[in-house]
């Protein structure tokens, strides 16, 4: 058995819009912690899902697993320049809808 146990986690780049605010204390909460502001945001909403006990109840759901993506995330190619993927209106993926 090893030693240490490597936890291979996968990251992607996503476009997202915040409130002023909000994105400023990001910053100033990733300084308190001395941590980059990805991680911040990502801890916290990682520790918001896990606490939502309602949420955690949807995610047992067939509905969970229909819902369409609306995120932007930023897809980086082997070989080549970025692509972003650009959420498409769920009734164009299931009849020829293109999705980059």
């Amino acid at each position: 058995m090893p030693l240490l146990e490597i936890v291979q986690t996968r990251h992607v780049n996503a476009t997202i819009r915040l409130d002023l605010t909000t994105a400023e204390q990001i910053d100033q909460y990733a300084a308190f912690l001395h941590a980059p502001a990805d991680e911040v945001v990502d801890k916290a909403l990682a520790y918001v899902f896990a606490k939502d006990r309602d949420f955690q109840e949807f995610l047992r759901t067939p509905e969970a697993a229909r819902v369409s993506q609306s995120l932007r995330i930023r897809r980086v190619p082997q070989n080549g320049p970025a692509v972003e993927s650009v959420p498409q209106p769920a009734n164009a993926r299931g009849r020829g809808g293109v999705s980059q």
